[in-house]
């Protein structure tokens, strides 16, 4: 069976989308879940795979988007600064710039989870405030996602 460049391009683009958001709303509801527990051993576990999540999908899905979506707009001839397609590259850099600081604190909660565990001692302040800050970075980076998904799917031209 073979597939023009386009079909492949698709395919791969929303594969990706797919996997980069669906993996971030997964992931970021388990660890919010279990953060809620403060239970130290099972955040500790949670985080662990949140952690090991971002690197093997999200990370991969976050690079595969942008490329196959360059790769849609010139083969379907689509100007690459077509306006929606700017405002999709804007909100793209700030789900990623919300994303980094965010696997930054997951990292960081995980290893005061650790901590707590190995000592036995509760979680601490900085673990508490590492969350707070990252559920702060998750909204911004998930609204930006979702209206990628609109502009993608819509591709308005009333601009």
């Amino acid at each position: 069976m073979s597939f023009e460049p386009y079909v492949w391009l698709k395919w791969l683009h929303v594969l990706s989308s797919t996997v980069l958001f669906g993996t971030g709303l997964g992931t970021a509801y388990q660890l919010w879940s279990v953060h809620r527990s403060r239970k130290a051993r099972a955040i500790l576990i949670v985080a662990r795979g949140v952690v090991r999540a971002d690197w093997c999908f999200i990370l991969p899905a976050g690079i595969v988007q942008p490329a196959t979506g360059l790769g849609l707009a010139i083969v379907t001839g689509t100007p690459v600064n077509a306006p929606w397609l700017v405002a999709s590259y804007v909100l793209y850099l700030v789900a990623f710039a919300c994303w980094v600081p965010a696997v930054v604190l997951q990292m960081r909660a995980r290893d005061l989870a650790e901590e707590s565990v190995v000592s036995g001692a509760p979680l601490r302040y900085e673990y508490h405030l590492a969350m707070r800050r990252w559920f702060v970075l998750a909204w911004p980076g998930f609204g930006a996602l979702v209206l990628v998904f609109l502009l993608m799917t819509a591709k308005p031209q009333f601009w």
